[in-house]
């Protein structure tokens, strides 16, 4: 992008359709006037267009529909929208920066939509502020922390300590969360539930059943266990209850009757693919790799669907909006093929396990475990976000360290506390606690820093204790007005 608008936010964008602050009259490339005759709705919740419910005229005709805005005139196909039916609607598409002029962007179903450039009716002044005003909107609405203006009448030590008490309490939680759905694999186990998904409560005599340790020692359920984690991690905020949901219908029983062989990972992104959906309608169109990779997929599918008889989704189940490319589902999938072989076929949980129990200096040993979740790019998806479409640059990482960190902390540490607890390793356990206190992480997160700020502890972000603890107090406390519930609201309030 052009650096005069690289820090330009879509949000900006937003506002400028809102106000149609516009130097001259919008026109389309070639040279029919478009008047905005209603902005539409903003769709600030669900995924799709930016804009919903517009009515615009261009030349003598009215349209009636959709508005998506965009940075960059390539964001409508990086960011899937061309293949994407919620975008079908689309009445008119607009960016920021659009180099070569194209005049048009194309839905799923083939429509032509007008693009027009945002750069070529809006004086830069005008941009700079009405980004000056919008970062300051946002800076105020996001300022959630109602003692900010007054924390430093809170001593450090004890905002600290209570966010590290937020944080175990935030870890246990975890652990109760995963320790109830092991039972529930294992119950589903023993009574031979074909469904991988129930859709109904289970029975009394589930609720009723008092498990013993024992109880607990299929690997399978294991495996399934910890499948389920990662990939619900890998969903990122906007794919996680869809990652979750592949990863129980493309579950372990399936995957484990797949043949090793050398390109059990293709096979693995196959089943991925096609049960979730995003491969069913992939066409032939799109570069040379990306015809012989969707050719080479449906031969694998061809070859292990018959082990299959589950559910499939549809394509328009995932998220693509408001993602960077890197974090598309396509991607995460990738890089979960990768992972699941580790699991199936490299005994992940013992080398993690044996990890864990021999590796003493606590730093090494978070360095390790990072290392097996960090999955560098290969294949076909090296060069792909999308299918039919290569991406404008190579990508390095299916799955970077930022998010292994997020698995290791989210997932890792909270089913070992639970495994260990299991199997008696009472050593083990208390160290996944230690190394709990002490882990830094590398990852992003919006509220994390909202709370950092508020409280003056933004040096504190990258230990994963304070940082979970963070997360639980703004949501137990903070978004809910509990401030006088809070030690750190009771010493600033009081």
């Amino acid at each position: 992008m052009n650096d005069k608008y690289s820090k330009i936010h879509e949000t900006t964008l937003y506002e400028i359709w809102k106000r149609q602050s516009y130097n001259s009259t919008l026109k389309t490339s070639s040279g029919e006037e478009i008047k905005i005759l209603d902005v539409g709705v903003h769709n600030q919740e669900s995924a799709g267009p930016d804009f919903k419910n517009a009515r615009i005229r261009i030349g003598n005709l009215t349209y009636v529909g959709d508005i998506e805005i965009d940075n960059e005139y390539t964001d409508w196909k990086s960011h899937g929208h061309n293949i994407d039916n919620r975008y079908n609607k689309v009445i008119l598409h607009a960016s920021l920066v659009n180099p070569h002029n194209y005049g048009h962007v194309y839905t799923r179903d083939g429509r032509k939509v007008n693009s027009i450039c945002f750069s070529e009716f809006v004086e830069e002044s005008n941009l700079e502020n009405i980004k000056r005003e919008t970062n300051k909107e946002k800076r105020e609405s996001i300022s959630k922390i109602k003692c900010s203006e007054c924390i430093d009448q809170a001593d450090d030590n004890l905002k600290i300590e209570y966010l590290r008490k937020m944080g175990i309490a935030r870890f246990e939680k975890k652990c109760k969360k995963i320790f109830e759905r092991l039972k529930e694999l294992q119950f589903i186990e023993e009574l031979k539930i074909k469904e991988p998904v129930l859709g109904y409560e289970l029975t009394s005599k589930f609720h009723e059943r008092k498990f013993q340790h024992t109880d607990f020692g299929s690997k399978d359920i294991w495996n399934q266990l910890l499948y389920e984690l990662i990939f619900e991690a890998l969903g990122y905020s906007k794919n996680k209850s869809q990652m979750l949901n592949l990863a129980r219908y493309a579950n372990i029983n399936f995957l484990g009757r797949i043949e090793k062989d050398g390109v059990l990972t293709e096979k693995y992104e196959a089943a991925l693919l096609f049960i979730s959906g995003i491969a069913h309608n992939s066409s032939s169109s799109g570069d040379l790799a990306a015809k012989k990779y969707i050719e080479k997929i449906s031969l694998h599918w061809n070859s292990i669907n018959t082990f299959y008889d589950g559910k499939y989704f549809e394509e328009t189940y995932w998220h693509f909006f408001r993602l960077r490319p890197q974090n598309f589902p396509t991607v995460r999938m990738a890089g979960g093929a990768r992972l699941l072989k580790e699991l199936l076929h490299n005994n992940l949980i013992s080398v993690m396990a044996k990890k864990i129990t021999e590796i003493h200096n606590l730093t090494v040993l978070s360095s390790s475990l990072r290392s097996i979740f960090v999955v560098r790019a290969d294949g076909f998806w090296k060069n792909h976000y999308i299918l039919n479409q290569p991406s404008g640059s190579e990508i390095k990482y299916f799955v970077g360290a930022g998010r292994a960190d997020e698995i290791v902390v989210n997932v890792v540490l909270p089913f070992f506390a639970i495994y260990f607890d299991i199997f008696a390793n009472h050593d083990s356990s208390r160290k996944i606690i230690r190394l709990y206190n002490i882990y830094q992480q590398r990852a992003e997160n919006q509220i994390i820093n909202e709370v950092a700020r508020g409280l003056n502890l933004s040096s504190h972000t990258s230990t994963s204790v304070i940082a979970q603890g963070m997360i639980e107090l703004f949501r137990n406390y903070c978004s809910r007005n509990k401030c006088l519930e809070c030690d750190i609201g009771k010493a600033v309030f009081n």
